[in-house]
């Protein structure tokens, strides 16, 4: 049978199998520690390490870095490119890429059953993959532990004829190991425990028999919506560990069933829906003597914990507010859990935590992005040390004396990793407050440029750094000594190629909406007399941005395309990129900027491309994208003629807190914002074709939200379609049901479309 792309898509887990991920830099610059599939359609993911050599130990005579072959499968440590080491120095001459661990070769088959928590954890990080899909190391590097199937494995980062050891049996969940490599603390059931590293003297540090309390996990809201996906830290010298505790009594119970199997019980879900208790997370300093040290904090104006952070001579929250429009970062001092307060912030809309941030230089000064303007901007202190336009996006690392930072580039569809020095003095750096020069300069000063594209992320040591940039052209990341430019190696990507090769083209409607259309292939498209179904495909939502100069975010939507489709894609208010207000204009109402600019970015479009034919306009999405996609339908079905809305919230009062709330605010006292950001209330209004697709184990937007939906709309006398996903969750990994569910789709838009 031919491959298709549904097909490929589907198996390939979106193209994510085979790519590089989850980088680490040891601190002498020797070594990198990554997790890679062996091929594109395998989902068994390994871990290895890419071995540097010493600066000037390549080879006078060789003509650039060398490059690893894909590797087969073999036990841990075969199957590595050949390299000559420098006896006595643990250091190669030329980069040694080498397999450190593979799930198969450890424990054969993985078929056995994961820890909830691992679960609940993979699909808050929506992991996809088996095997290896995440690890923790020592302060230096030298150790690596991970769990596969449950069971805790540690293994040598530098011998390269070590394997993996099994050290304790079964449940483990997040094992990290402390900084000096001596003890491993991990999550079993609702405990924290820890070992040594050979695993003896395994004991409980913290743990309850009550089941709505665990200890070392993060809470729901936490994972979901605040990026913070761990709940314990090791302090710098290994003798003590934060822990949160995670109270969810008051926290509504949902019940989430299979009816496809009504024999089975349902799961029990504390699920904190807006307006409705959330759970309670309180710390405590335990010490590996069995000393515990509470941390208080007032929980009741600053209920959420966004991160902690150890310093070499203090602890760190970042807390939040519940209606998240302040921030406070206070200083803890560990021995006797006293806290007092560092910075604050506040807003009248909300606030966010820049990813990476915040840290600090060799000098103190707090380093961290903030609105100034209409600009997110990077401070160093009460400095600012970007030009006006920049967006920074997340800051990647902070040094003793330089920050790197991704950040837009010349269009909202690029980015740039920029270094930028502490001080105008520092060698070989220009000051970033200056005007950037040259056509085409991001619009952040002068300082180094690491790497550009439609998507940039940056992992440093210490003079060494993995650089991976996403193009329209393919996706690359590199190994540099980042001061120099000197490219040390490249990290090869087992990723399949896409049967499909997007052609996006990329405009600003008005000068203001970031747009991507995607015509069908052949010249046929080209020719301004053929008219075309158009097939809008947005997300549109907060967080999240579709319109990127990047291969990967288009492949999907050239599939659709080349199914006689003209595809636009739109980021229209409340997606990142375009400054302060842009994003803050969803403030309140969730539905009116959003879609108003889905129009305004379609119709913008149809002026450059006459191919577009209005008469014929359908809209697709998932999630937030989902909704949009019904909102469409309803209010608007001048413009929109047909929509699929996959995994929708139809009902704001039904999602989580931390995400509503940030938007809509309490629906207590809020309620007008609430009703007006429904579908439900607008099912009446229904007079397009929709067809509603949801998961029915879906944890995160409930299948509640459809099914509600669906009673309204055929309380209305609405007729639509529903496509139930039995044991299916807010992802779809499952081959069988992403490869049907894309052709579903396109049957149901050409049926409704007049393709």
């Amino acid at each position: 049978m031919a491959d298709t792309f549904p097909r490929q898509y589907a198996r390939t887990r979106r193209f994510t199998l085979g790519d590089p991920r989850g980088f680490r830099v040891s601190p002498d610059d020797g070594r990198v520690v990554f997790l890679r599939s062996r091929s594109g359609s395998d989902p068994v993911t390994c871990l290895w390490v890419l071995d540097l050599p010493a600066p000037n130990a390549l080879d006078p005579g060789a003509s650039g870095p060398s490059t690893s072959a894909a590797p087969h499968r073999g036990a841990p440590g075969e199957g590595r490119s050949k390299g000559a080491t420098i006896r006595g120095s643990g250091r190669t001459q030329h980069p040694t890429e080498r397999l450190v661990a593979d799930p198969l070769a450890l424990f054969t088959p993985l078929d056995g059953a994961l820890p909830e928590a691992e679960k609940a954890h993979r699909e808050r990080l929506r992991e996809s993959a088996d095997g290896i899909t995440s690890f923790a190391t020592d302060k230096d590097l030298t150790l690596a532990c991970f769990t596969v199937q449950g069971r805790l494995f540690i293994t040598d980062l530098i011998d390269p004829g070590a394997a993996p050891r099994s050290i304790l049996p079964n449940d483990v969940f997040d094992p990290r190991l402390s900084p000096d490599g001596s003890v491993i603390a991990y999550l079993a059931g609702r405990s924290v425990r820890v070992c040594a590293a050979d695993g003896s003297d395994d004991r409980q540090l913290a743990g309850e028999d009550d089941e709505d309390i665990t200890w070392g996990q993060a809470d729901f809201v936490a994972a979901e919506e605040l990026d913070r996906y761990r709940g314990f830290w090791w302090s710098p010298e290994s003798s003590r560990l934060l822990a949160a505790r995670v109270d969810t009594t008051a926290v509504q119970q949902w019940h989430i069933s299979d009816p496809a199997h009504p024999e089975r019980t349902p799961a029990v879900h504390r699920y904190p829906a807006a307006g409705t208790p959330n759970a309670i997370v309180t710390l405590a300093i335990l010490g590996l003597d069995g000393s515990r040290t509470p941390v208080p904090w007032d929980t009741t104006t600053m209920p959420y914990l966004v991160d902690a952070y150890w310093t070499d001579s203090a602890l760190h929250l970042l807390l939040m507010n519940r209606a998240q429009t302040g921030q406070q970062l206070v200083r803890v001092d560990p021995a006797t859990g006293a806290s007092t307060t560092v910075s604050e912030t506040h807003s009248d809309v909300w606030v966010e935590k820049a990813p990476g941030t915040p840290a600090w230089l060799a000098d103190g000064r707090l380093v961290g992005v903030a609105p100034s303007d209409d600009d997110f901007a990077l401070f160093f202190g009460a400095e600012r040390m970007t030009a006006a336009a920049a967006q920074v996006r997340r800051v990647a690392h902070v040094g003793d004396d330089y920050a790197i930072i991704c950040v837009n580039g010349a269009t909202p569809w690029e980015q740039s990793a920029v270094v930028v020095p502490a001080s105008s003095s520092a060698a070989g750096a220009l000051p970033v407050a200056e005007a950037p020069s040259g056509a085409g300069a991001p619009p952040v000063a002068r300082g180094q440029e690491l790497a550009r594209g439609g998507g940039v992320d940056v992992v440093v040591g210490r003079d060494v750094a993995v650089v991976r940039s996403s193009t329209m052209e393919r996706t690359s990341t590199n190994v540099v000594r980042w001061r120099t430019g000197e490219v040390v190696a490249e990290i090869a990507s087992h990723a399949e190629t896409p049967l499909v090769d997007p052609k996006p083209s990329f405009m600003l409607v008005h000068d203001r909406i970031p747009v991507a259309v995607l015509l069908p292939a052949g010249a046929a498209a080209r020719d301004p007399s053929t008219k075309l179904p158009v097939l809008m495909n947005p997300y549109g939502g907060p967080h999240a941005q579709m319109v990127l100069a990047t291969k990967g975010a288009h492949l999907t939507s050239q599939w659709l395309a080349d199914q006689g489709f003209a595809v636009v894609v739109v980021d229209g208010r409340g997606t990142p990129g375009r400054g302060v207000s842009w994003e803050h204009a969803v403030h309140n109402d969730l539905a009116g900027p959003v879609l108003d600019d889905q129009v305004e970015g379609l119709l913008g479009a149809a002026e450059r491309y006459p191919q577009l034919d209005l008469t014929r306009v359908g809209i697709r999405g998932w999630s937030f994208g989902g909704y949009l996609a019904a909102l469409a339908v309803l209010r608007r079905p001048d413009i929109f003629h047909a929509a699929i809305a996959g995994a929708p919230v139809t009902e704001w009062r039904l999602y989580d807190t931390g995400y509503t709330e940030r938007y809509l605010g309490d629906p207590s006292t809020n309620g007008v914002a609430y009703d007006r950001s429904s579908l439900l209330v607008d099912a009446h209004r229904l007079e397009r074709p929709l067809m509603l697709v949801h998961g029915l184990a879906d944890d995160n937007v409930v299948a509640a939200h459809t099914l509600q939906f669906s009673s309204a709309l055929l309380a209305a006398g609405k007729p639509h379609e529903v496509l139930p996903l039995s044991g299916v969750t807010h992802m779809t990994p499952q081959e069988v049901v992403a490869e049907n569910l894309l052709l579903l789709q396109v049957e149901f838009l050409k049926r409704h479309l007049r393709v």
